[in-house]
């Protein structure tokens, strides 16, 4: 994998675990020469990862909307940065330049950044390694909202192949790396042939 798209908070959090982990994981990049791929942001979980990461001799490629780039939220050392006209726009760009996505705890962009990209996989639009990085637990809850949705009919089982699941960087990239994405007609993934 040469790049990795990384979704995660523009805020810490009030657990200081969330920002090791993000340090932690930009660290990993920059050491197994991943390049990291993200919004853009200099502060919160986003500037940890990308700070760690350019600190390690690594390669940090921001994508940010201009709105966003004109009230200066963009990191300012970043090896790369695409200004790009809307969100949509940012998060196909993400998606082109990434050979896998993780998310770590964040907000509803994060959320919905991954929820997204779960849909992207699940329609056969890309078939790409996702993975959740599961930091404290953070994301235990949404795995029980899964659950129920499977129990309530409205996903099925292979649905919770998508993506991989693991609470250290470590094992989470080891996981990544040894993900099959299923290579089946878009048809066969809706159920419908």
């Amino acid at each position: 994998m040469n790049g990795i798209c990384v979704y995660c908070g523009s805020s810490t959090g009030n657990i200081s675990t969330f920002k090791e982990a993000a340090q932690e994981l930009g660290k990993s990049f920059a050491e197994k020469e991943i390049t990291l791929i993200y919004g853009g942001a200099g502060q919160g979980l986003m500037g940890a990862a990308a700070d760690s990461c350019l600190d390690n001799g690594g390669f940090v490629v921001g994508v940010v909307p201009k709105f966003l780039d004109e009230i200066e939220i963009t990191h300012d050392r970043l090896t790369e940065i695409v200004l790009t006209e809307s969100m949509h726009e940012r998060k196909t760009s993400m998606a082109d330049r990434a050979d896998a996505f993780i998310a770590m705890p964040g907000g509803f962009g994060t959320l919905e950044e991954l929820m997204e990209i779960l849909t992207w996989s699940q329609l056969g639009l890309i078939q790409k390694p996702i993975g959740i990085l599961n930091v404290n637990g953070y994301y235990d809850p949404l795995m029980v909202f899964f659950d129920h949705m499977l129990k309530q009919g409205l996903i099925k089982e292979k649905n919770l192949d998508l993506f991989v699941i693991n609470d250290s960087v470590e094992g989470l990239l080891e996981d990544l790396e040894s993900f099959e994405t299923t290579k089946t007609d878009h048809r066969q993934k809706l159920g419908l042939v």
